[in-house]
């Protein structure tokens, strides 16, 4: 190599170095991540990602995958029976180990560093009490405020995640919101207490569409404002490719593929990506059939050789069952959980058995 061309190189490898050093860090790091069962299987194996200041990272999968787990570990609100088997979960550059947390540690942590956002917002919110009421004594107990100073930010709050009248609805029952303005308070409540981390599981399900593109319109500026980083765990594929940054593709309790959303989703480098990305694709007024994936889902915590999926690809060759299949890094940077990748992405037919 000539000498301008090593000086060339070296003020390559600097500036990539610089830009190294301005990426964000991860504020949270999940690390080989086992959840077990009451049967004392594996629901979740070997799980590992990271989320950003700022950056929105969708976890899909269908139902039984293994996301809500994988949430509610990071949110340390396992159901009954399930427990980390195995790995760590830590915030920032903390060596700190979420799961090794005790109850009163915990407490700390959800609501002023992580907040989380569900499904059903009437579930998380007392119906004997108002919403300035429930919204306050978060303020009050998170955040030492007196009662006026706590009141007069509940007010902002509910302002700020777009709700009208916003002293109105602080002197309202749950019961007399809708769902939208409900998830709204939920939001607020989350949020009140300056989380680094959003965790959002299934948050927009149960609304209609023009309250779900309120709500992540909502989430999205909340992480262009704060440097809020969201974890966003859906089953709608459309949603992921409008709100995230990156992807996690979750099947059996495994992440199977993960990589820039706009590069997954173009071109899935699995088959169950592809596959999902299929199902996805029918759409209101198309007279096609109703595209499906053959068969279902391992048991949770079920042991078996090999890719997990085997049974239902279009693609499985005996070696894909003959032990385990580690993710691989492509030639692209994305991963993938599968043997032939590139073959499966490049085919151009449909085989015999394939998904239709």
């Amino acid at each position: 190599m000539s000498p301008r061309a090593e000086q060339e190189h070296e003020r390559r490898g600097g500036e990539a170095g610089a830009h190294r050093l301005r990426e964000p860090a991860p504020v949270l790091r999940v690390e080989d991540l086992d959840v077990a069962v009451p049967d004392g299987g594996r629901a979740v194996r070997g799980v590992s990602f990271t989320v950003s200041a700022g950056e929105s990272v969708g976890l899909v999968g269908e139902s039984g995958s293994g996301k809500s787990l994988t949430c509610r570990s990071v949110l340390g609100v396992l159901p009954p029976g399930c427990s980390v088997g195995g790995g760590r979960i830590a915030l920032d550059t903390s060596d700190a180990d979420l799961t090794s947390y005790t109850r009163a540690q915990w407490d700390a942590v959800r609501g002023s560093v992580i907040g989380a956002v569900f499904q059903d917002p009437a579930s998380y919110l007392n119906p004997s009490l108002t919403v300035g009421r429930q919204l306050t004594e978060q303020l009050r107990v998170r955040r030492g405020l007196p009662r006026a100073a706590a009141r007069s930010r509940a007010v902002e709050l509910l302002a700020a995640v777009g709700l009208h009248r916003p002293h109105e609805v602080y002197a309202r029952y749950p019961h007399e919101l809708s769902g939208g303005m409900l998830q709204r308070v939920l939001i607020a409540t989350a949020v009140s207490c300056g989380p680094r981390l959003l965790v959002a599981d299934e948050a927009t399900t149960a609304l209609d569409v023009v309250v779900q593109a309120e709500i992540t319109e909502l989430f999205q500026r909340l992480r262009a404002e704060s440097g809020l980083a969201l974890l966003l765990v859906t089953h709608d594929l459309a949603l992921v490719a409008e709100n995230c940054d990156r992807v996690l593709v979750m099947y059996a309790g495994e992440i199977v593929e993960e990589g820039p959303t706009a590069r997954v989703l173009a071109a899935p480098a699995h088959p169950y990506t592809e596959a999902l990305l299929r199902v996805a694709s029918v759409g209101p007024g198309d007279r096609r059939d109703l595209a499906v994936i053959p068969g279902g889902p391992p048991r949770a915590g079920a042991e078996l050789p090999g890719c997990r999926f085997a049974e239902r690809c279009a693609y499985a060759a005996p070696e894909c069952t003959a032990g385990p299949v580690a993710l691989r890094t492509l030639d692209d940077g994305r991963t993938a959980r599968c043997l032939r990748p590139v073959a499966a992405r490049a085919a151009a037919h449909t085989p015999q058995g394939a998904i239709a």
